[in-house]
């Protein structure tokens, strides 16, 4: 009986750390596209002068060379820092910058509609 307790144990741990893995590569992708859109545009910029001048020594693939890079090492910064905020047990859950990510809605935003003053004080 014990045995199977720790195995079911140690899954369920494995499923937390997958699934906690998994939020932070999302959260980090969003934050990467919707904050980060300067450095975005900054690595295009620098992305497309490397293929004008890797262009004179690959004629036919400094294009893709140089985009793979790019993908390729936003995609490991994203997964690498996936993987060390799961390893080092920060829930996303816990971070107080995401609450966007719980659901949990702002309440000192509340919406004012032009027409309020007129039928608010109706009652149906």
């Amino acid at each position: 009986m014990t045995l199977s307790q720790s195995q079911s144990f140690k899954n369920v741990y494995y499923i937390l750390a997958i699934k906690s893995f998994l939020i932070w590569a999302f959260t980090l992708t969003v934050c990467l596209l919707v904050i980060g859109f300067p450095l975005i545009m900054l690595m295009v910029t620098i992305g497309s002068l490397v293929a004008v001048v890797l262009q004179s020594v690959l004629p036919v693939s400094a294009v893709l060379v140089v985009a793979s890079t790019i993908l390729g090492f936003n995609l490991l910064g994203i997964v690498l820092g996936a993987a060390v905020l799961t390893v080092k047990g920060i829930h996303p859950q816990e971070v107080s910058w995401l609450r966007w990510l719980n659901g949990e809605a702002n309440p000192s935003h509340t919406s004012v509609y032009a027409a309020c003053p007129l039928t608010c004080d109706i009652k149906g």
